[in-house]
């Protein structure tokens, strides 16, 4: 995409770019000096049941990604929240030159606050692409924005479900993409906070090699039942995608999971 496009429709900073999200003609502000979006939240965004309307919240929203994405799948009212100033302010450029002002609210705020002002039990569906990694020597090592997007710095696991419980109704869904290394940590807190697992998906780079994610969705009061859905196998035997993520990053993945 040119600079004229760039200075027409949307204000960059001097390190920012303009990606193209490969689907519905949607593209996102990125910048290196930030932590860019990966696969995990391409993944997140197609895996997670979202209902047709209603409320839609994504947290640790970043630049926006997910929102966008699922605008894609939902006629519902969809909102972010992220802590960093510099990343909400890319989301919502990035949710003005798309021309999803009207879908799409993102929020610049702490996600263990947001029932104060948005209230208990609000939204159909939740989705987030949480820190990764417990906090550690390692995490010095990053710039503020990259610490903070894979370090639980500005908020812990067990912090974000409880966030998920305030926030989502009785029988709504949350969704979250993780590390397979936090997978019994992520069903054990989800089950002392009342989410009840349902449908788990192990994601592996290939498919001789050991996942290295894993998605995993959940219902608020829900009745003790999980499904192990087949593996997601990122690259074939030709170090090419798989048809199934050709599919999911262009938006051609009929839902599976109903």
């Amino acid at each position: 995409m040119t600079n004229s496009f760039n200075e027409a429709h949307v204000p960059l900073q001097p390190s920012e770019r303009i990606d193209d999200l490969l689907t519905h003609d949607l593209r996102i502000i990125q910048s290196d000096e930030v932590f860019s979006f990966s696969m995990d939240a391409v993944l997140l965004a197609r895996f997670a049941s979202i209902p047709p309307r209603g409320r839609v919240l994504d947290l640790c929203t970043g630049n926006g990604v997910i929102p966008m994405l699922l605008t894609t799948r939902t006629k519902a009212s969809i909102e972010g929240i992220e802590i960093q100033p510099r990343l909400a302010d890319m989301a919502r450029r990035s949710v003005a030159m798309n021309g999803l002002e009207e879908r799409v609210q993102i929020h610049e705020g702490d996600l263990r606050e947001l029932h104060n002002s948005a209230g208990y039990g609000v939204y159909d569906a939740i989705t987030v692409n949480p820190p990764y990694m417990p906090l550690n020597g390692s995490d010095l090592k990053l710039n503020t924005h990259q610490a903070m997007a894979r370090h639980e710095i500005g908020c812990t696991l067990e912090e974000v479900i409880q966030a998920c419980v305030r926030l989502v109704r009785t029988g709504g869904k949350v969704s979250m993409v993780h590390k397979p290394q936090r997978l019994v940590d992520i069903i054990s807190i989800m089950r002392q906070y009342r989410l009840e697992p349902k449908i788990i998906r192990f994601v592996h780079p290939r498919a001789h090699l050991e996942a290295n994610m894993v998605l995993i969705e959940a219902a608020r009061d829900g009745k003790p039942e999980v499904r192990l859905q087949p593996p997601l196998i990122v690259y074939n035997d030709d170090n090419q995608y798989c048809p199934e993520i050709m599919d999911i990053y262009y938006g051609n993945k009929e839902d599976n999971k109903q």
